[in-house]
């Protein structure tokens, strides 16, 4: 094709004029996603990003592509696939006994659409999406999808040129025009798709048309070759045949809805979810290219008239910030020290404290970076907020704790962690984990009659007290924020002398 947009327009309101009614059956073909580019021949993905080589992502009901924290892995060998027949007897199955209603179904499809979109594209970089939707069930995923996309914060734009009247359909259209999602018909696509959209989503027709990806075949895949060459294929329930023509990087698995029954009469052999995972990626992994890995940080300007004279000050303030993001452990931090030798040893441990005085920690005094800090008492922590494009650097000499601020700290903690504390020689070498759980199993009835458990003496906290801090903050185009503390004496008091760093 010449152009993106040009042949596009010409594919779906052929496509689409030509479109019979949706069946009654939950019948969807893989949603496809894809980033199109200038001079590429156009096909319809459930999702792809524009501005990079085209990017195509189908999707087909068992089949499509999705994920929310897809974490793992699965052999694409080991996976069932489903015949045309088998997915629409799963659907009937389903929508039958089961009891599940097609807006059930809808609902957990454009979900599983979202966010495996979410799981390999960033709103920051692949922020505008366009679902082209068909007038089926499988339009009704795109919409399902765009809804979801909206509130994990991309811009979402649809193109539905073959409306239903059906309530179903309407309700959803309301649904994106409150959020005023863009609604464009087929004439108003630009010529370029590349210029005003970073994704491409294929909703068009489900697997009842013999169409996966728009121009695929629901179990021979690509025959003719004219087919799209999406990036993500989303399979729903199962994958069905034709996916295991799929070549494009990410290939998932979503709809976590498959009862037992229907994995027995099927011998399905589906991958477990992670955690709440609600899909998980299948096939080989991507290949990465670990230099093209990168973020472009947007942040707001970090000043250095906006920041409090205390370094201390403005910690906490940052910390409150981590706090109300709601980041993972946002107390957190990288931890380096140096012994004589002058190797240097990093480890994550968490601060429990923080004062006029310093940083606490608590830890086993016979660990390694223990044994660094009695021969050289100085230490760098790290703080790192992903969500904030922020981190805090602060270095300082160390010192114990008092023993009363230890015991104070060691009987705060659940009992279980008491007991870890003393079963765990920090650092040392066990023969194997069942070791450390006896040892436990011994202490737990050791002092399951007793309210108190004595801290062990090789255990404690120890304070790093600041002489330097750095406040750094991710802006565009790597021009990052970084603004030092350091102590100096003015007029026989100790203040904070402030000067920005280059990045």
């Amino acid at each position: 094709m010449r152009g993106v947009l040009g042949k596009s327009r010409k594919m779906i309101c052929s496509l689409l004029s030509q479109a019979p009614v949706s069946p009654a059956y939950y019948y969807r073909s893989s949603p496809s996603i894809y980033k199109p580019k200038p001079s590429n021949r156009f096909s319809w993905g459930f999702l792809a990003p524009i501005p990079s080589p085209a990017i195509r992502v189908f999707c087909s009901k068992p089949g499509e592509v999705g994920g929310l924290m897809a974490s793992s892995v699965q052999n694409q060998g080991s996976i069932s696939y489903l015949t045309q027949r088998e997915a629409a007897e799963v659907d009937e199955t389903l929508m039958g006994p089961l009891g599940f209603s097609v807006d059930q179904l809808m609902e957990l499809a454009g979900l599983s659409v979202a966010t495996s979109i979410a799981e390999v594209y960033k709103p920051s970089e692949y922020n505008r999406i366009l679902a082209i939707c068909g007038p089926g069930n499988n339009g009704g995923d795109g919409l399902v999808a765009a809804r979801h996309l909206y509130h994990f914060g991309y811009k979402p734009f649809v193109c539905y040129p073959k409306r239903t009247q059906k309530p179903l359909y309407s309700g959803l259209v309301t649904q994106l025009e409150s959020l005023s999602i863009p609604f464009l018909s087929v004439d108003e696509l630009p010529m370029d798709l590349s210029k005003d959209f970073d994704i491409l989503v294929d909703a068009m027709f489900g697997f009842s048309f013999h169409d996966i990806p728009s121009g695929w075949h629901v179990e021979e895949g690509d025959v003719g070759g004219d087919g799209i060459k999406p990036d993500m294929l989303v399979s729903l329930t199962a994958p069905k045949l034709c996916a295991k023509k799929f070549s494009g990087p990410h290939h998932f698995l979503g709809g976590r809805f498959v009862p037992p029954a229907i994995a027995e009469k099927y011998k399905l052999q589906l991958p477990q979810y992670p955690g709440m995972s609600m899909c998980v990626r299948i096939g080989k992994p991507p290949q990465i290219d670990i230099s093209a890995l990168r973020e472009n940080y947007i942040s707001p300007e970090f000043l250095e008239e906006q920041v409090e004279a205390d370094p201390l000050d403005q910690f906490r303030k940052w910390f409150v910030d981590a706090m109300a993001a709601n980041l993972k452990e946002p107390n957190a931090m990288a931890l380096s020290t140096t012994g004589k030798d002058g190797k240097p040893s990093s480890r994550m441990v968490l601060l429990k404290g923080v004062d006029k005085d310093g940083f606490v920690w608590f830890t086993n005094y016979e660990s390694q970076k223990a044994r660094q800090l009695s021969e050289n008492p100085h230490a760098a922590l790290l703080f790192y907020w992903d969500g904030l494009n922020r981190q805090v650097r602060v270095e300082g000499s160390v010192e114990k704790v008092s023993d009363e601020e230890s015991e104070q700290y060691f009987h705060s903690r659940p009992r279980g962690s008491q007991l870890g504390a003393i079963v765990s020689k920090q650092s040392t070498v066990v023969p194997g984990r069942h070791v450390l759980h006896q040892q436990y199993k011994e202490l737990e009835e050791k002092y399951s009659k007793e309210s108190l458990i004595p801290k062990p003496k090789y255990w404690g906290g120890y304070r790093l007290k600041p002489e330097r801090f750095e406040f750094w903050q991710g802006q565009p185009s790597r021009l990052h924020d970084r603004l030092e503390y350091s102590p100096q004496e003015t007029d026989g008091k100790r203040v904070w002398k402030i000067v920005r760093l280059a990045p």
